[in-house]
């Protein structure tokens, strides 16, 4: 196998670099995850990886967002850029739906109070200010999510990480959670990661997109030039994965 990954990500003539991996290598025992990763993130893109399952995909993201140590290589932000994940499967806790939302300002140093007004703020951004008094646990998938994203949001990142964040949701809850993404981003020029097995969804929402297979970085292109121009020369793997040969 031998691919040549060529960058052509849009113009950054007049964006700011915000995220750099170098080298990055994560290794689990014999197993390599992630082998070899180099990657620029300029600010307001919007950068989708995809690949099968076991490719890397959450791997990265975890490396990028800091909660996942490398094993070599450099992950370095640009100072004061302010980031936030959401996960797969978010972790409810067995809070009311605004005290969720508020501890993790309250956690940044923000009074309570303070905290409380804010969180209820980002609540309203993404329509569950009606149900700010309920466990957070009792929530559906779909408002689990939508909860899950106004905490990220309550702490203003300039760049948000989201793996997989409509998987587990029903058809009405994954154009919501979709409704808020492109909101946020489009309203705050904000800067995008996020891994998804939804093509249509990198279709509506990425401008960039990154192939991984076997933990190493096959194809990173416009997504223009990933969904509409022949790959079967310049990125085989990519091409194979487009066409449902890798699973």
């Amino acid at each position: 196998m031998n691919t040549q990954v060529e960058s052509q990500s849009p113009i950054h003539t007049k964006k700011e670099l915000q995220l750099q991996l170098q080298g990055v290598d994560v290794q689990f025992g014999a197993h390599f995850a992630l082998t070899q990763i180099d990657l620029n993130v300029y600010e307001g893109e919007r950068v989708a990886f995809v690949g099968a399952n076991g490719s890397g995909k959450s791997t990265l993201l975890r490396v990028i967002h800091g909660v996942l140590p490398v094993s070599s290589g450099q992950v370095h932000w640009q100072p004061g850029v302010q980031q936030a994940m959401v996960f797969q499967r978010p972790h409810m806790l067995r809070t009311s739906v605004v005290n969720f939302v508020a501890l993790a300002l309250w956690l940044r140093d923000v009074p309570w109070r303070a905290a409380k007004e804010q969180a209820m703020h980002a609540l309203h951004q993404v329509g569950l200010q009606d149900i700010a008094g309920r466990n957070a646990k009792t929530l559906s998938g779909g408002q689990q999510q939508r909860l899950a994203f106004a905490r990220a949001l309550a702490v203003h990142p300039q760049c948000m990480l989201l793996d997989e964040p409509t998987s587990s949701l029903d058809p009405h809850a994954k154009r919501e959670v979709e409704r808020i993404m492109e909101h946020w981003v489009t309203e705050n020029s904000a800067t995008l990661l996020f891994s998804s097995h939804n093509l249509g969804q990198v279709k509506r929402l990425a401008t960039r997109v990154i192939y991984l297979e076997n933990g190493r970085i096959l194809a990173d292109l416009p997504t223009e030039q990933f969904f509409h121009q022949p790959l079967e020369k310049s990125h085989p793997e990519a091409h194979l994965f487009l066409r449902g040969e890798r699973v």
